[in-house]
Parts: structure tokens; C-alpha cells; sequence
């Protein structure tokens, strides 16, 4: 199939960030691209050949969006996969598969899966309901502490809360639920594997994320890691036998606890391209971007190395500011060495609202990561 400058049309559920990235790409090769968005201001609007505004977890509106592209991929993993399915069985590539995203889609099915594979995991208990994890609770067969994941709908630190007490459950949604064990750990890491449609498979080098104290979300993706060589083999292999078992065509972001005892737990994974991932844009050979386009179109994987270390800063919006966003700053940014905004043209700002990231490469990795404090401290996302 002659996917450039052709009749050639790759279909995208997701229309946020991450498509607009990947559109960046397509726009490089001369693909052309529809994309299905329940916003008509989404980012990725302003970049593909057809936009289309409609709900992604509608089964109608995600079969017909299907039924008029070649090969349909995803950039968030809320879509109706009942709809992914009916087309696989219309002869439709989706990547990654239906069966792959719903194994991967529900954080208990999620869980389940890494259970029934044996791959390392924090241990958890599924409830249908938080009624029904409040019954272990008040028993006393459920112990604090341990964190409580929604199996459906979290991103970004939404959708899980640390329990160490029996306050901490107040609010929470009555719905499928985990009680995950918490871990003690030094570190959390994340690879990223890239496979295509033949089974080529490469990972990036292993990453160091950095959280929010009260936010849960990453601030700064660090690579390479600050691990040992022994430890990053370890990694990579672990991402890498979680890929087999998905199967999955595309990329694979694999994210994992460091355990003070030098374990490695898989925490989750995302099937898509990834926050972990931002930093391969400026410092890596091949972008995560460009390769989960080459992946889905079974075309050879580009290499993976870093060229310099790197630093990725999250821009989200500041506490207590919510309307139209301004960038306070971002000209001081520019004048440091190494320094690349990403914004992702969302117009409206609201506190942790992901509007942009930062990314730094520099020779050296703690050059990178000092300059990355500065950009940190200095730009705000306003309104």
C-alpha cells in the first residue's frame, strides 16, 4: 500500500495533545489523516485533512468514523471498543487491536491480566463497588494503608487517592474500584516499546518520572534514568515480555516501581504514544511519534537512542487560575540553553490542566536537569 502522498487515509480517535503531536508527523510524510474529537477546539483540529466532532465512546459514531478511513489508531484509550471490534470483523486495521485495548482499557482487567501472565505487579483486590470495598474495610480484612484506583476514566491523578485512614474514602464514587497494595519505592520508571505490525520491537531508553507532591502528576521525565546499568536491562526486558503478552502494534508505554529492594512492578501501561515519551521529540533519533506511525503502518522501526540527555517539563495550569491562558514568562525560557516549549493550543487554562511541556537536552545530564529547574520555576500558566 502506498501510504504518501496518496488516497492513502489513517483515522485517529482522539483529537488532544498526543494526536496533534502525531499529526506532526503525518504532516512530515504527506499522510493523510481524519480525526474524531468530542471537541470541536481540540488541539489536533488545526492539523489533519478532516475534523470530526463526535463522541468517542459512541458506538455508531466511532463505526462510521472507521468505515471511512484504511487503518484507525487511537491517542486516548477511552474509545467504544464494541465498535473497534465490529470493524476488525469488517476486514478494518485498528491498532492497537480491540482485544488489546480492552484488556488494557479497564485497570482491573488491566491488573488481572499482569496476574494471570506473571508479570510483577503490586498486589491488589477488585471490587464491583466502593460499598463493597467499604465491607473489607470495616472488617478489617482490608488494611491501610493502600491506594484506591477507579478502574475506568482516571488520567493525570485523577481517579486514584493513598488510604491511610478511614477519612481518605469520603467522596470517592461508588464504582468498580481497586485496593492496590502501596508500594515502598525509590523511584518510578517507565519504557516505552515500539512494535509493528510484522513484530519488530524496539524500547527506548528507561526514564525517571518525577511527581507533584499533592497533584499526582508527573513534572519532570529524566533520561537516561539516574540507575544502574543493571537495573535499566532489567527494565527494558521487563517492558519488552509485558509487550509479547499484550501483543499490541504501536507503542507501549510501560510505567514501574523502583522498589527499595531493587524489584521491578509494572504499575500501568498505555498503548499509545506517551507523556514519558515528549522528551524523543528534540533528543532522540526517531520521536515516539514517528514511530508509532511507522509501526501501525508496518514499516521498519527507526532507531531509539538518545543523541543528548534530556529533560521534559510538564506546563500545567497554576493553582487558583482558570479562564483564557496566558504563558507568563515563556520569552525568559527561551533565552536558556537547550530549551524547547511544546503548547498545545488549548485556549482555556484550569489548575493542573496539561497546556504544554518544556523539553531541555543538553550534553550533560545534570545541566539538563538544572536548567529544567529553572523553566520549572519561571514560567506560568495563567489566566
Amino acid at each position: 500500500m502506498n501510504f504518501f502522498s496518496s488516497d492513502f487515509t489513517l483515522g485517529i480517535l482522539g483529537g488532544g495533545q498526543l494526536g496533534k503531536m502525531l499529526l506532526a508527523e503525518t504532516r512530515k510524510f504527506d499522510i493523510r489523516t481524519h480525526v474524531l474529537d468530542p471537541s470541536p477546539d481540540a488541539p489536533s483540529a488545526i492539523a489533519c485533512n478532516k475534523f470530526a466532532v463526535g463522541s468517542l465512546m459512541d458506538y455508531q459514531t466511532v463505526l462510521e468514523f472507521g468505515r471511512g478511513v484504511d487503518i484507525l489508531t487511537i491517542e486516548i484509550e477511552h474509545v467504544n471498543v464494541d465498535a473497534l471490534e465490529a470493524l476488525e470483523r469488517e476486514g478494518k486495521k485498528v491498532y492497537p487491536s480491540a482485544s488489546t485495548l480492552r484488556a488494557i482499557q479497564n485497570k482491573a482487567r488491566q491488573k488481572q491480566f499482569y496476574m494471570d501472565n506473571g508479570i510483577p505487579c503490586p498486589p491488589a483486590r477488585i471490587y464491583k463497588s466502593l460499598r463493597e470495598l467499604m465491607v473489607d474495610f470495616m472488617d478489617g480484612s482490608l488494611k491501610v494503608p493502600f491506594v484506591w484506583k477507579s478502574t475506568e476514566f482516571g488520567y493525570d491523578g485523577n481517579g486514584v487517592r493513598v488510604v491511610r485512614e478511614a477519612r481518605d474514602l469520603q467522596g470517592l464514587p461508588d464504582q468498580e474500584c481497586m485496593a492496590e497494595e502501596l508500594v515502598e519505592f525509590d523511584m518510578e520508571l517507565a519504557v516505552i516499546v515500539a512494535r509493528n505490525s510484522v513484530g519488530d520491537t524496539l524500547t527506548y531508553p528507561v526514564v525517571e518520572m518525577e511527581f507533584h507532591p499533592t497533584a499526582n502528576q508527573v513534572e519532570y521525565v529524566i533520561c537516561p534514568a539516574r540507575i544502574d546499568d543493571d537495573i535499566a536491562v532489567k527494565a527494558r526486558a521487563l517492558a519488552l515480555e509485558v509487550s509479547q503478552k499484550f501483543a499490541h502494534v504501536g507503542l507501549l508505554a510501560v510505567e514501574m516501581f523502583l522498589t527499595r529492594d531493587h524489584k521491578i512492578l509494572v504499575n500501568e501501561v498505555a498503548p499509545r504514544p506517551h507523556n514519558s515519551g515528549h522528551y524523543t521529540i528534540e533528543a532522540s533519533y526517531t520521536s515516539q511519534f514517528e514511530n508509532h506511525l511507522r509501526a501501525i503502518l508496518g514499516l521498519p522501526l527507526g532507531a531509539t537512542e538518545s543523541k543528548a540527555a534530556a529533560v521534559m517539563v510538564n506546563l500545567v495550569g497554576a493553582e487558583g487560575h482558570s479562564g483564557n491562558v496566558i504563558y507568563e514568562n515563556i520569552d525568559k525560557i527561551l533565552a536558556l540553553d537547550g530549551v524547547t516549549p511544546h503548547i498545545y493550543g488549548k485556549r482555556q487554562t484550569r489548575p493542573f490542566r496539561k497546556m504544554g511541556h518544556v523539553t531541555i537536552v543538553r550534553p550533560e545530564l545534570a545541566s539538563a536537569r538544572e536548567i529544567a529547574q529553572n523553566v520549572r520555576q519561571t514560567i506560568r500558566v495563567i489566566a
